[in-house]
């Protein structure tokens, strides 16, 4: 019998930085003088009007088409599958090349949550987690290894692509809810799989390429980066990438958080804090986030909710309180309804805006906490072999 040899599939510059698209066209033999001319176009075409293929690049010749052609693509992740909840909220699983010696394609979740006036894109960094919170189902999914910025970045192409977000674009054509306005991604959160800053400058690079004022041109105060807590890389991210902060915080005290975001054991709430009140541009107009998980009996107290406030105490901040969202085999529940507005009032009083989330794709699993890809889903024999290998 004859072993079948996978055949590399030709990259992809879709969600590639200038500099690994100079690079690729110094491999097909684009003269140095002429690079950044020719990046530029690519960069337009890319991520100004969505080329998915070199075809339509009208600006540059037959001859530079074709080169491209033969060495590359303008593929997106592929679509696994697609969800559309009953509100509209879409998830996509999302299937990625293989790297090194894996021995099948990683995947990854995406969700696109549209409201009236805006939508929301939530793209992950990492497939799989390493945290193992304890109240998150992507936390029972094993680490696989971290995205590439392009991997990233190409999140955003996908969704793009798929509700009609570039220029002459029409949407979907499923009927599905989409917001009245120019731009149908209007807020990009790294708030899907995986811890961003674990993956720092891969999820760095990858908001450069959204942030570029030549091509997505995503505000960076419409950028929010998620963190469970990775201290000594918040100041960090503040000077290098300079988008919002939000913080997964989930309690008001050490021994509940150690439970909860267990990453709580090496960086305490004292030094996450600390680092809070540091966060580069720190100010009224660039508040910080506070996620808070409502579960009920756990963290839910009132007397929790002025502790809360006493932590938060003179950082510029907005405290997201977030129903919890079940997945099967979870440890909790969702706060009553009654308690959580309780709640909120304590925080509302003391001067702090606390927006309940309302919970988006509950119904697809695609809600926060919620999603988990089916790349952790191996046999034992699989893992007996992957084992054997490592």
């Amino acid at each position: 019998m004859t072993a079948t040899i996978d055949t590399p599939a030709k990259p992809s510059l879709a969600g590639l930085g200038r500099e690994g698209l100079a690079a690729a066209l110094a491999s097909i033999g684009v003269p140095d003088k002429q690079l950044r001319m020719r990046v530029g176009q690519l960069w337009s075409w890319i991520y100004a009007r969505g080329a998915t293929s070199f075809e339509q690049l009208s600006d540059v010749s037959k001859e530079l088409r074709g080169k491209l052609a033969e060495a590359y693509t303008l593929a997106r992740p592929e679509i696994a599958a697609e969800q559309v909840s009953e509100d509209g909220t879409r998830k996509w699983l999302l299937r990625l090349e293989k790297r090194g010696h894996e021995r099948r394609a990683p995947e990854i979740e995406t969700v696109y949550i549209p409201e009236a006036d805006r939508g929301t894109l939530c793209i992950s960094s990492q497939v799989g987690c390493t945290l193992t919170c304890s109240f998150c189902h992507t936390g029972t999914q094993r680490l696989v290894r971290n995205l590439e910025p392009a991997e990233i970045a190409g999140q955003i192409l996908l969704a793009r692509d798929r509700i009609g977000d570039w220029p002459g674009a029409t949407g979907p054509g499923d009927g599905g809810l989409l917001p009245d306005a120019e731009r149908k991604i209007t807020n990009i959160v790294l708030m899907g799989m995986g811890e961003p800053l674990y993956n720092f400058e891969n999820v760095r690079d990858a908001m450069g390429v959204a942030a570029d004022g030549d091509g997505l041109a995503m505000s960076k105060r419409r950028i929010t980066l998620s963190t469970s807590g990775v201290v000594p890389e918040i100041a960090r991210w503040g000077a290098e990438a300079g988008t919002m902060l939000a913080i997964s915080l989930h309690a008001t005290n050490d021994a509940l958080r150690d439970t909860l975001v267990p990453i709580n054991r090496k960086y305490p709430i004292a030094e996450l804090m600390a680092a809070c009140r540091a966060y580069p541009g720190l100010s009224n107009a660039r508040r910080i986030t506070f996620e808070y998980v409502m579960l009920k009996g756990v963290n839910d107290s009132l007397a929790e909710a002025k502790a809360l406030v006493r932590l938060v105490a003179g950082i510029p901040a907005k405290i997201n309180l977030i129903p919890f969202n079940p997945w099967p085999g979870a440890p909790y529940e969702c706060s009553d309804w009654e308690q959580i507005e309780k709640f909120a009032e304590i925080v509302n009083r003391a001067g702090y805006a606390s927006p309940v989330r309302t919970p988006r794709g509950r119904d697809i699993m695609a809600a926060c906490g919620q999603l988990k890809s089916a790349s952790s889903r191996l046999t034992a024999r699989e893992r007996s072999v992957e084992a054997a290998s490592s």
